[in-house]
């Protein structure tokens, strides 16, 4: 038997119980002694022959035939849930058997991508694979709140019903310390829900990027020009959220000279001294210099969805003419765009 990839299942684990004991028996029991099983069976109670029983429905115990684990067969270990990491899905549990249940067609199959690419970078052999099914070979998974070792064999499939679309993982063979064996539905519950956890945390992640990236060009491509202001007055307008310009602004503003010795985000304002590059500068980004006056200015950020104004003040807090705005805005542009084609620097924590 060959086994190709070994899962440590407490760093896929994200709510664990952690327990004080060494041993991991110890984690999954009770700590109380066992003495209860030593209970002698119940008996019929005896009513006296005059009396009239009264019985209430809400302390019924439900009849049928229940079986499972007592004494220190009984898991105390919270039971593992599948993570809701996938906007929009419902999840399914059904005899152990987890089925992520999406509206699009798409997600499933951005889903399934994101499964194959798991497979290939965890290096897992497959058995059978076709575009709706697959079966995996063995695989290892290793906790420390248990005595063994298992392994696992997987049936991941994609389902279509009613204009749903569905991505099905199924445990179809079981190991204990390399013996193949009965699987029991604990087990199967909690075996398929970390290995469908470990998908959707994978396609989470990738989403993530996704997402990093599209921010990262939003913050590239932000368009300077002139405006108008609810009141008609001229102002600068940066076309991108509030949040990602005030950021970006930070790193601009020094390019041209402004150095900031004050701002506040809650309030939209920047206070920058300026001190105007030399010629060469002006030259290096083609454009004229700022026409300020003035050596300390106010900047005013409003927020206007998914763009920002602009509006600049002088020392005294009077807005400055239209000139000197339309100087800003060809600067600010060059500014963005010299900064976009910088070479990122690495640093330690990268």
């Amino acid at each position: 038997m060959k086994v190709n990839t070994r899962f440590v299942v407490g760093s896929l684990m994200i709510a664990v119980l952690s327990a004080c004991s060494s041993s991991p028996t110890e984690r999954r029991q009770a700590k109380q002694d066992f003495k209860y099983l030593e209970t002698q069976p119940l008996k019929e109670w005896q009513q006296p022959t005059e009396a009239k029983p009264e019985f209430y429905t809400q302390y019924d115990i439900p009849k049928g035939d229940f079986s499972g684990g007592v004494g220190k067969e009984v898991d105390i270990r919270p039971p593992q849930q599948v993570l809701e990491l996938i906007p929009g899905a419902r999840i399914e549990e059904v005899k152990g058997e987890v089925t992520v249940w999406l509206v699009k067609e798409g997600d499933v199959d951005k889903l399934w991508q994101t499964m194959l690419t798991l497979i290939e970078q965890r290096n897992l052999s497959l058995l059978t694979q076709t575009d709706s099914e697959l079966e995996t070979d063995w695989l290892k998974w290793i906790s420390e709140d248990e005595d063994n070792e298992f392994g696992a064999r997987y049936k991941i499939s994609r389902l279509s019903l009613n204009n749903r679309f569905g991505f099905q993982i199924s445990l179809i063979d079981w190991q204990v310390d390399g013996k193949q064996t009965e699987v029991t539905q604990a087990n199967k519950a909690r075996y398929n829900i970390l290995m469908t956890n470990l998908v959707t945390s994978a396609y989470d992640a990738q989403l993530r990027e996704e997402a990093r990236i599209r921010a990262e060009e939003l913050v590239k491509l932000i368009p300077i020009s002139m405006g108008q202001d609810r009141s008609g007055l001229p102002v600068i307008i940066a076309r991108a959220p509030y949040n990602i310009f005030w950021e970006r602004l930070g790193e601009l503003l020094p390019m041209m000279g402004l150095e900031i010795e004050d701002r506040n985000r809650s309030q939209g304002t920047i206070k920058v001294k300026y001190k105007e590059p030399d010629d060469e500068f002006w030259q290096e980004i083609g454009t004229n210099p700022l026409s300020f006056e003035g050596s300390t200015y106010n900047l005013l950020l409003g927020d206007l969805g998914n763009r920002t104004s602009i509006n600049v003040t002088d020392a005294g807090g009077k807005p400055v003419n239209e000139e000197i705005l339309d100087s800003v805005v060809p600067v600010l542009a060059a500014i963005i765009d010299k900064s976009n084609n910088m070479p990122k620097v690495k640093t330690t924590e990268e």
